[in-house]
């Protein structure tokens, strides 16, 4: 029997965060249904809100102050605005922190201590408190203060060294990965990280402190690449669309379009070879096996770019899809909320938002088969939330009035 919860509906997030790599933890922490309350700044907010063009449009088509960066990265959370370099603003997030499971942050190293609210100061007031700081290099090392942003972390880390068309090449030099992945994955590894702290706590009844850095995160996430190096001494180099180290796996041109090709073992080479009428070709000691093809590659591509440019792509990704042979058509953006697979495993929904409209929403791709996914709620707006979770700590209406007077709130 299915749950009616999610997963961590018994958790409570103080997300102190802003911009993408600790929101996007945060982010999968209320998918799973965790109370997640999003500290933002009076007036101004998450700096995303304002990353726009485009923002979304109210119920009559005008523009609203949420950009599609932002409700990218904050459904399903609640917002208050609080001023943290107020006092009163300080108390109030002690207080919060009484409350909560798990604290996220991502302030430069020490900013936070200066207001009595770094891991020591509220871990103080709840050893079963998890906090959990994101920076750009960590809490040590030399470059610990410096700030970092996604761009320069991918080209620092050596993910710009390994992406884009090998030198020599038309378009050839480096390039950044198309989405912003160093905060993508630092927010999975986030979302990993205290969740182990959670699992840890049930046993021993006390939280922990998390120091996440941007670069330990990219450096992790070169995997292959740089175990190909530590194992062989020589530096991996831009490759384009080629697989280091399986092969053949590229972008191949049909007689209507581009395709690609992903051939991941010896069995799905030999069912391409037979597919494309060229059996001899699994037969090849040069191409038999996938250390062979490697080596060969540049002789094997040729041979297939020959093929493959005489089928109209919709009959050979069918004529392959039928051999077990994995490939597909390079789609757009659009086109990928098009596809039948897409449309079946509903990523898309629209959900109501306070403007008046609807928001568009990517659902979490988790699935379980005993307790549900939150359903989707709308990015909130900028301090939706600030009344209603002041009076869950005690502040009556009076106070509350006060304190937005003062510029607290």
């Amino acid at each position: 029997m299915q749950s009616s919860t999610g997963p961590l509906s018994h958790v409570r997030v103080l997300d102190l965060s802003r911009i993408l790599a600790a929101p996007w933890a945060s982010q999968t922490l209320a998918d799973l249904g965790a109370d997640v309350i999003k500290v933002e700044r009076p007036g101004v907010g998450d700096d995303t809100r304002a990353w726009g063009p485009p923002f979304l449009k109210d119920g009559e088509g005008n523009d609203t102050r949420e950009a599609g960066y932002y409700l990218a990265v904050n459904r399903g959370k609640r917002s208050i605005t609080i001023s943290l370099d107020q006092p009163e603003g300080q108390r109030i997030v002690r207080e919060l922190a009484k409350h909560a499971d798990i604290v996220l942050e991502n302030y430069k190293v020490g900013t936070l201590a200066r207001y009595g609210l770094d891991a020591d100061s509220l871990r103080a007031i709840n050893p079963r408190l998890i906090y959990c700081s994101v920076t750009g290099f960590g809490q040590t090392g030399p470059r610990r203060e410096q700030p970092a942003y996604d761009f320069l972390i991918q080209a620092m880390g050596g993910m710009m060294s390994v992406t884009g068309e090998r030198d020599g090449r038309p378009g050839g030099g480096p390039q950044k990965v198309g989405v912003p992945i160093v905060d993508l994955m630092t927010g999975m590894y986030t979302a990993v990280a205290v969740l182990a702290a959670l699992a840890r706590r049930n046993e021993t009844g006390v939280g922990d402190t998390i120091d996440i850095g941007m670069f330990d995160v990219q450096i992790a996430t070169l995997a292959n690449q740089a175990m190909n190096f530590l194992v062989s001494g020589k530096a991996p180099r831009r490759n384009g669309n080629a697989h280091p180290n399986i092969q053949p796996q590229d972008v191949f041109a049909c007689a209507d379009g581009d395709m690609i090709l992903v051939v991941g073992n010896d069995g799905q080479f030999a069912k391409l070879c037979q597919a494309v009428g060229q059996p001899s070709w699994a037969e090849d000691p040069r191409f038999a096996t996938n250390a062979a093809r490697v080596r060969h590659i540049d002789t094997l591509n040729p041979l297939l770019r020959e093929t493959f440019v005489t089928w109209p792509r919709a009959e050979l990704i069918a004529r392959l899809d039928a051999a077990g042979v994995p490939c597909g058509a390079i789609n757009t953006v659009p086109e990928v909320f098009e596809d039948p697979q897409a449309i079946a495993r509903g990523v898309l929904s629209h959900v109501p938002h306070p403007s008046g409209g609807t928001a568009p929403q990517v659902a979490s791709p988790m699935r379980f088969a005993d307790a549900t996914v939150r359903p989707l709620a709308a990015p909130p707006l900028l301090g939706q939330h600030t009344d209603e979770i002041l009076r869950e700590i005690g502040y009556d209406d009076a106070t509350i009035a006060a304190l937005r007077a003062s510029g607290t709130l």
